[in-house]
């Protein structure tokens, strides 16, 4: 039989403590990952699939400015829209001077925006000039895949003068870590096999939307899309800023998410011929 002295602990109570701080520290481990992963997305795990929109990522990340100011050079106002608007009110948009729009097509290959043929049909009967992009998930299947499934679901484009070349949309990962879990020469291989496939199916080189911020933390600021694929940058500030490695200059400009009629509005750098242009091919 063992006597404990006054004062002594018990033997069976240090084991039991022993227990708790381990369960204790191993609750400390797993949080933390999660904790960090909160930091950089706060709607990871929130969102369902489908529901991401082009720059929906941006004022969280990057802030939101002063709109800018009236340019010297002749710029062409533009939107760009997803199922979150709903039908949209095109005539009242060409009316305040749009010109031309982008619609959200596809997500991954597990998602269509359900007012797709309202969105994108629309903007052409009054008269705009129009296309269709694609939000990237590159952590649910290929570049390939995602580029195939785009063209068959409204992203293809034809020499009409009315449609501009796919968008692939690149950005903030809605739904997880921001670089879709892939290091930054996975993320430039995914992003060159989508802008090949395009290319093979469509015979155009896609548009890049993209933020510096999320383009040099996610791809390295890897500059070798510049030499073909127009840039779409999104800055919500007075100035457009520094662009990606590679590019000079910037084909769009999302500018604001706050804009009249629908949120999201963009500056076309150049006069609508240049539009035109670009549609042309």
């Amino acid at each position: 039989m063992t006597v404990h002295r006054p004062g002594s602990v018990h033997p069976h109570r240090l084991t039991l403590a022993g227990i708790l701080l381990a369960a204790l520290s191993l609750l400390l481990a797993l949080a933390a990952p999660a904790a960090a992963d909160e930091e950089l997305n706060p709607n990871a795990g929130v969102l369902g699939r489908g529901s991401a929109y082009m720059g929906m990522g941006v004022v969280a990340h990057d802030g939101q400015g002063d709109l800018p100011p009236d340019p010297r050079a002749t710029q062409t106002e533009g939107v760009d829209v997803s199922s979150h608007q709903g039908d949209v009110a095109w005539s009242t948009l060409w009316s305040s001077g749009v010109r031309w729009a982008y619609t959200k097509a596809s997500e991954g290959t597990y998602y269509t925006n359900p007012y797709f043929a309202q969105q994108y049909n629309g903007p052409y009967d009054v008269g705009m000039i129009r296309g269709a992009y694609h939000f990237a998930t590159p952590d649910t299947t290929t570049g390939a895949a995602q580029a195939n499934y785009f063209v068959d679901h409204g992203g293809g484009w034809s020499r009409d003068g009315k449609t501009l070349p796919g968008a692939l949309d690149i950005e903030w990962n809605p739904y997880g870590a921001a670089c879709y879990g892939k290091t930054q020469s996975e993320m430039v291989s995914w992003i060159r096999s989508f802008v090949t496939q395009y290319k093979a199916r469509t015979g155009r080189d896609p548009v890049i939307y993209t933020a510096t911020s999320w383009w040099t933390q996610c791809t390295g600021n890897y500059a070798g899309f510049a030499t073909a694929n127009p840039l779409w940058i999104a800055r919500y500030a007075s100035t457009v800023g520094t662009l990606p490695a590679g590019w000079a200059y910037h084909t769009m400009w999302q500018y604001t998410s706050s804009g009249p009629t629908v949120g999201d509005h963009n500056k076309f750098n150049g006069a609508l011929d240049r539009v035109q242009a670009l549609a042309n091919g």
